[in-house]
């Protein structure tokens, strides 16, 4: 999770009477400084049938997962591992990546159905949703919260959506120039962070594999030169801890980290995270010391019946 700033004030997003309801979910943007306790699961179920992708997690702390099958989203406390559903969601539906922000809005990317949602994360109701592309050949895949907006990738073109945080505003929509190529009939953009210095973003390309620092200004995308691999393949949900980038690999069940130079033109392999509990994991969120990941399982049945899970990995 990133440190953003600035943000609306909670007053100016929701109005004086929301405003106090979501007093009790303050501080939910980012992950807690004291590491999850020994006694907390390493891993916990999701619902049978939920098609799990992102995750968010937040003040509580609770983790906040979307789905594929129906865009509900399921709320789960990570001391004890034990949730239900925050929002049902409704047929058509789709919630791929997801962020919280300090002030209790849930920003949500709408796959498919080209949208983006804000959510109260303390009630569940759906507060607004923004229509960012036409209603098919584009997938709305990920978010980031930084500066006033929620930024958004499509995986099916070269264009970021910036979406105001709040309820109104103008959706901005950037397009992706400079060393960026995009690809027939293949995922492109996906999961995004922010840079180091906060002035820009990083953005993982699944196919071929590769990462771009991304000029909120002018949309110009700036490959990121690797040191250690050849590329970042599959690869998904971003993580980023100061100048530490973890790269959520999903059908190669690793996460690489790189340690980034300070203007996140290199990016240096240091390791790499692997786990038998790895079940094609979409997407990654911190807490503490830890790396709680989804597993997707996108190589297995996809029914009501097929179970999920999230598992937690030492950082």
């Amino acid at each position: 999770m990133n440190r953003n700033h600035p943000r609306p004030s909670r007053r100016a997003v929701l109005g004086g009477a929301a405003a106090a309801a979501l007093t009790a979910v303050a501080g939910t943007g980012t992950a807690g400084a004291a590491g999850p306790r020994t006694t907390w699961p390493s891993e916990f179920p999701l619902p049978d049938g939920w098609l799990p992708e992102g995750i968010t997690i937040g003040g509580g702390p609770y983790a906040y997962l979307g789905s594929r099958a129906h865009g509900g989203v399921y709320r789960a406390d990570l001391r004890t591992g034990r949730g239900g559903v925050l929002y049902e969601g409704a047929a058509g539906l789709a919630s791929i990546g997801l962020k919280l922000d300090r002030d209790g809005l849930l920003y949500v990317a709408g796959g498919a159905g080209g949208s983006a949602r804000i959510i109260d994360a303390r009630t569940g109701e759906p507060l607004a949703t923004h229509r960012l592309t036409a209603a098919t050949g584009h997938f709305v895949n990920d978010v980031v919260l930084l500066g006033d907006r929620a930024w958004f990738t499509d995986s099916r073109e070269a264009v970021l959506y910036g979406v105001p945080r709040g309820r109104r505003g103008e959706v901005r929509a950037l397009p992706l120039t400079g060393d960026w190529t995009q690809l027939p009939d293949v995922n492109n953009a996906n999961g995004v962070v922010g840079t180091p210095d906060g002035r820009g973003l990083i953005v993982v390309k699944s196919a071929p594999g590769e990462l771009y620092r991304v000029d909120l200004g002018t949309g110009r995308a700036a490959r990121i030169a690797l040191t250690g691999a050849d590329d970042v393949a599959n690869g998904d949900g971003l993580v980023r801890v100061g100048r530490t980038l973890y790269v959520v690999q999903n059908r190669l069940n690793k996460v690489t980290v790189f340690d980034l130079d300070a203007g996140a033109t290199r990016a240096a392999l240091r390791r790499t995270i692997t786990d038998p509990r790895f079940d094609v994991p979409a997407t990654a969120a911190r807490f503490g010391d830890r790396l709680y990941l989804v597993n997707a399982r996108f190589t297995s049945p996809q029914t009501p019946q097929t179970t999920f899970n999230v598992v937690a990995v030492p950082r």
